[in-house]
């Protein structure tokens, strides 16, 4: 399986609409993505490793395929409309990592 982990770096004066990507992005891309989408997991930046630090991500998103091809197959037809809702929702510049996952 892998995993693609998409990672909204947290810089001064960006925002993450948290509810909007829970609540309407990620519905909207699992009904996009259908069964190609295994699994979807959204973490909210809290922290950083010192105490009171800022989180060096707003939100991290991660989505599991079955390989590298049924991404690929799944996503590219979308992606100009998956791009064209991230505004929606930040202004924060994604950055993306694809991973075989181990354990």
């Amino acid at each position: 399986m892998i995993r693609v982990s998409v990672l909204y770096p947290n810089k001064p004066g960006t925002h993450f609409d948290m509810d909007y990507y829970c609540t309407k992005h990620i519905p909207w891309l699992q009904g996009l993505l259908g069964k190609a989408l295994l699994h979807v997991a959204v973490e909210e930046g809290i922290g950083g490793m010192a105490p009171g630090s800022a989180a060096p991500f707003l939100a991290l998103g991660h989505l599991t395929f079955e390989s590298v091809e049924a991404f690929q197959k799944a996503f590219t037809p979308h992606l100009a409309q998956i791009r064209e809702d991230v505004p929606k929702y930040t202004d924060s510049q994604p950055v993306i990592q694809v991973s075989n996952v181990k354990i």
